[in-house]
């Protein structure tokens, strides 16, 4: 992960990880406890998906040509507001965090878009929330850390069932691991159960990020489609969707069969 100096907010609430930011050039970054950036910002083009990860976990693009509406739990410095806003500005989202101080440093400071019909922030948990939604939801983006590690609410069997009950029909849950983390075959084990094996790995281009997709339903494609598919994507967007392809594959020892 990449890391900046950084300079810490007061926290709003002391159980939480305190908010900081940094500035590197023109990249603003926000931080929660640590050094670690959890979100960036290209403050001369704040539509621009900065980090890899972030990147990577936009390759649902690849498997989902219609969407009308995004759920995200974890706002952070509101990346995937901006592109989606600029990019799929006929796609209503919802951004969920339980941080309150996270809220207000991305609206003071990360040029969110404007709250009304089509952007929503929710302040609370996650984990709780997604329990609301019941077929509401065409892609779920998951993006939850504590500025350590990712929260454990947001990676247990109970939360990935809770998901699935949120998606629609042909839902999309996405979510950002790191494959240095010791528990990250157990991760991919329980998602990989409550999503019936319908699980596939894309491999961010630095950091060891991946980002990890689950499918409500699956009908193998060609891979010559799906090429095609990225090709427009990458016209479009320019987000190395070729790459994110060629990255993609199942769970190590999946039998699931992403490809005809």
């Amino acid at each position: 992960m990449a890391r900046h100096p950084y300079r810490r907010l007061r926290s709003a609430r002391a159980a939480m990880p305190e908010v900081g930011i940094s500035e590197l050039g023109n990249i603003r970054s926000l931080h929660l406890g640590s050094e670690t950036v959890q979100s960036s910002m290209n403050v001369d083009d704040p539509a621009e998906l900065v980090l890899s990860y972030s990147r990577a976990m936009m390759a649902w693009l690849l498997f989902a040509p219609s969407v009308r509406h995004i759920t995200q739990i974890g706002l952070g410095g509101g990346s995937f507001t901006r592109w989606i806003d600029a990019c799929l500005p006929e796609v209503a989202q919802t951004a969920v965090e339980i941080n309150p101080q996270v809220i207000s440093v991305a609206r003071g400071l990360f040029e969110l878009p404007f709250e009304g019909e089509k952007f929503e922030i929710i302040e609370a948990d996650g984990a709780e929330y997604i329990k609301t939604l019941r077929g509401g939801t065409d892609i779920l983006l998951v993006d939850g850390f504590d500025g350590e590690q990712i929260i454990d609410s947001l990676v247990g069997e109970p939360f990935f069932a809770d998901c699935r009950t949120a998606l629609s029909s042909q839902g999309i849950f996405v979510t950002n691991w790191w494959s240095g983390d010791k528990r990250y075959p157990l991760f991919l084990q329980r998602l990989s159960k409550v999503f019936e094996q319908r699980v596939l790995c894309v491999l961010a281009e630095t950091h060891g990020n991946v980002a990890v997709l689950a499918f409500q339903s699956w009908t193998p494609q060609p891979l010559a489609a799906l090429q095609k598919r990225a090709a427009e994507l990458d016209k479009q967007f320019r987000l190395g969707f070729k790459n994110m392809l060629h990255r993609a594959e199942p769970p190590p020892g999946s039998e699931w069969k992403w490809l005809r």
